[in-house]
């Protein structure tokens, strides 16, 4: 199943630019193995969508659990939704 998730960003700048490479590299993991649908941060970087490819809510929260902009404190909120995809 899909779970569209809605992340709000830290505003800390410093902490987002220097995790993206490795929250990048892990996304790219999760899409190799075909957990990660499609990802992206809104324009004014105060967050992100990221639709991932899940056997339950569970898993989704131990992959955010996982990434390093969760570690480095740069998820400050987020909220996880089942998505059907329709096209």
């Amino acid at each position: 199943m899909k779970y569209a998730t809605i992340f709000s960003y830290s505003n800390d700048k410093t902490a987002i630019a220097e995790a993206r490479p490795r929250h990048r590299e892990y996304l790219a993991g999760l899409k190799a193995q075909g957990k990660l649908f499609a990802a992206g941060p809104f324009p004014d970087d105060s967050g992100a969508l990221i639709i991932y490819d899940a056997a339950s809510r569970e898993e989704v929260e131990q992959i955010i659990a996982a990434d390093p902009f969760r570690q480095a404190g740069v998820f400050q909120s987020w909220t996880i939704y089942p998505w059907n995809q329709v096209l």
